[in-house]
């Protein structure tokens, strides 16, 4: 544990990307393969699950540190993480425990899952006192779940292959896919042999860079191919020996969750790989993200969910094709193969090729946008024709343009304190429109504020505070902020009537007084702009 808490400490002190892949090079090559296997599997971002209750490890945690409950829940309020707030209170034993990291998570983490109260309770004492500064930090951070430090997968990948001497996307598609941490695994990940068993992994996804720059810098905009960028779940299909795997973005198996799919994708031949969305789906045209929400976390759909919320795969690019990787071709060659690998499949299969956007000059593909809202879609995809199909995000290759996001004024209601860097601070916001004379909560915002306008804000909750319910202020109803959202939706769980998608302050509307901010109605008929390609106020000047 010492070791991986060394890295942690060694990744923590450094903003250089060198110094950073550095430490983790260091850190591979010496580290017993089954620590190195669980070290990599925290640093990609997998966590086991919430073994204990966070209540009780508040509870405990006091009792060890030998102070009343009320005492650590303000300490808790001023560090803002339960794990530092552990480590910091409980008293330091002065062990010394050189234990390996794979010790500490097979013998004493993963076994609280299945134990009784009391057995919980006593080897987490121990293992509190065992520990010793950022050891204890980060073996709470991973019971609590919230491990992290700043690395991307990319740095951990680099650092891999440089230890390995493997190319880089060598690494990254091995990592993908299912995998449980172990020595034999660890050796096999980073082990020349390239003949990879697990037939059913995925290749790494390519991603897009946020357009920022004109378009004619592009050049000549016949190079790039204009698409749709649509609004679901970005996946793979996977079709070898016989069977269909269906992968998320975020390298989760949705067996079963999307059966329609899976069954026709039979047709397929073996050694297929598609890239594409999937989509709530029905008459030809995408259904709202809400829709296909209702069957992301199914595990298994029944007939009624299946007619209501039918689903659909648009399909973006051809990675594999008669077993072959097929990523190193152009976009041209690979969409062609797309195409031709779809026409195998049955008529009204639940397939189809995303659209091209013909476009013979810019205005052609910024006239497109303007018509996103009316395709149900986010805004556009810009694609290098001749560009081959790369690994996490490269600049130059593939760049993604969204719409204008929806946008009111709202009142400041209801606040709460946040957590982490920002504990101690209220900057967890609810804000409201009017409806009548009555302010009507509708969304909850938590970023798009500077430290400074944090500090000043937090300052006027203090002093404005009408009443308290737990954690959660509610506050005089005068400041005002602009809210942006990328979606809005009618929605029975919400006393508004309305549901927005990633809401975020863009902001503080100083000039403007509280009885100036928006009205439910002035809302309701953002309704219209999103299903109605009408454009945005923003969009329009």
């Amino acid at each position: 544990m010492k070791r991986f808490a060394a890295l942690y400490d060694a990744i923590d002190a450094t903003t250089a990307t060198l110094g950073k892949v550095a430490a983790l090079v260091a850190y591979f090559r010496d580290a017993p393969p089954a620590d190195a296997a669980w070290a990599l599997s925290f640093l990609v971002g997998r966590k086991p699950k919430r073994l204990v209750r966070a209540g009780d490890l508040r509870t405990w945690a006091a009792e060890l540190a030998d102070i009343p409950d009320w005492l650590f829940e303000e300490c808790y309020a001023q560090a803002g993480d339960l794990a530092e707030t552990i480590s910091l209170l409980i008293p330091d034993s002065g062990a010394d425990d050189d234990a390996s990291l794979a010790w500490w998570v097979e013998e004493r983490l993963l076994p609280l899952g299945a134990m009784p109260h009391d057995a919980q309770r006593a080897l987490l004492r121990d293992a509190w006192l065992q520990l010793s500064g950022t050891s204890r930090f980060v073996f709470n951070k991973i019971i609590t779940g919230g491990f992290r430090v700043g690395v991307s997968d990319g740095l951990v990948v680099r650092a891999l292959g440089q230890v390995s001497g493997l190319a880089s996307e060598t690494v990254a598609h091995r990592l993908m896919g299912q995998w449980e941490p172990s020595a034999s695994w660890f050796l096999s990940l980073i082990g020349t042999e390239t003949t990879d068993a697990d037939w059913s992994r995925p290749y790494p996804f390519f991603l897009a860079h946020a357009l920022t720059n004109d378009l004619e810098t592009l050049g000549d905009v016949t190079q790039w191919q204009v698409e749709w960028k649509w609004d679901g779940i970005r996946a793979q299909l996977v079709r070898r020996r016989g069977r269909t795997f269906l992968w998320s973005r975020g390298e989760e198996l949705l067996a079963g969750r999307f059966p329609e799919i899976e069954a026709a994708a039979e047709w397929l031949p073996d050694g297929t790989v598609f890239d594409g969305e999937l989509l709530a789906w029905r008459d030809g045209q995408p259904l709202p993200f809400s829709e296909l929400q209702k069957r992301i976390n199914r595990k298994t759909v029944g007939k009624k969910l299946l007619a209501d919320v039918p689903c659909h795969l648009q399909v973006y690019d051809l990675l594999e094709r008669d077993g072959d990787d097929f990523r190193e071709q152009t976009l041209d060659a690979r969409r062609a193969a797309a195409e031709l690998g779809l026409a195998q499949l049955p008529a009204g299969a639940p397939f189809g090729m995303s659209p091209i956007i013909t476009a013979q000059k810019w205005d052609d593909v910024r006239d497109a946008r303007m018509q996103s809202r009316g395709a149900s879609a986010e805004g556009l995809m810009l694609k290098r024709r001749d560009s081959a199909y790369g690994v996490g995000r490269r600049v130059g290759d593939w760049w993604k343009w969204k719409v204008a996001p929806l946008s009111v004024d709202a009142v400041l209601v209801y606040a709460q304190a946040g957590h982490g860097r920002r504990a101690g601070l209220y900057t967890d916001y609810t804000f409201a429109v009017w409806d009548g004379d009555v302010l009507v909560p509708f969304a909850k915002a938590y970023s798009g504020l500077t430290d400074v306008e944090i500090s000043e804000v937090d300052r006027f909750i203090r002093r404005n505070t009408i009443e308290k319910f737990g954690p959660v202020r509610t506050v005089k109803p005068e400041l005002v902020f602009e809210l942006a959202f990328e979606g809005i939706q009618l929605s029975k769980r919400h006393k508004s009537g309305i549901a927005v998608r990633f809401p975020r302050i863009t902001r503080w509307r100083t000039d403007k007084p509280a009885r100036e901010a928006d009205t439910l109605e002035n809302v309701k008929a953002l309704l219209e702009i999103a299903n109605h390609n009408l454009p945005t106020p923003h969009e329009s000047t």
